[in-house]
């Protein structure tokens, strides 16, 4: 019996890890409403690498008329002068997409508040569609809370950056995101914690 449940959780994990690996691969952008992208570190309003990969990709997908507008999310930390929302904005805004085409909503401190945070702006504007920019590991457990707050969202995730650099950073992610993605489908709580979680 033992031996039965062990394999049975073996075979889970493989192949929830498969499905992450191979959704990581996927790219189902489609005309939306929005383009939302997932905050990441900032420092003093200057993203970091992985937030400036994915706000490379939004700024991308509304240049090729994804979206009409981006929602850049994220919240701050004790003693930050900037949101991640804020600080997405203004790389924007001097990247060549117009400001008032951007979307702050600073909240959120990981990938389900900051996804619900996103809902409630996109319903009080009675946005319904989305196309959401985060790394290609956090993809499949990111449109999973989306979906279940009630955005109707697809992921088109960033290429590059340190999230996508190694083979070996791709195995650890990879393995992260499937524990997290069953800790979430099993208990509908995020497993996302400190400062900029993603």
């Amino acid at each position: 019996m033992l031996a039965a449940c062990v394999s049975l959780a073996l075979l889970v994990l493989a192949v929830s890890g498969a499905y992450v690996w191979w959704f990581a691969r996927q790219d189902d952008r489609r005309l939306s409403d929005a383009i939302v992208v997932l905050g990441a570190a900032q420092f003093d309003g200057r993203p970091s690498s992985v937030f400036t990969a994915r706000l490379v990709h939004a700024r991308d997908l509304w240049r090729d008329d994804v979206a009409p507008r981006i929602i850049t999310v994220g919240g701050n930390q004790v003693g930050d002068r900037f949101t991640e929302a804020s600080s997405g904005k203004r790389w924007l805004a001097a990247h060549g997409v117009p400001a008032r085409r951007v979307v702050a909503v600073p909240s959120g401190t990981d990938t389900l508040s900051s996804v619900t945070a996103v809902r409630k702006e996109m319903r009080d504007r009675r946005w319904r569609t989305a196309v959401i920019v985060t790394d290609p590991w956090h993809a499949l457990r990111t449109r999973s809370m989306a979906r279940d707050r009630g955005i109707d969202a697809v992921l088109s995730p960033t290429r590059r950056g340190p999230a996508v650099r190694t083979r070996d950073t791709e195995i650890r992610y990879v393995a992260r995101e499937t524990l997290a993605y069953l800790y979430w489908k099993a208990f509908h709580r995020s497993t996302d914690a400190g400062p900029n979680a993603v």
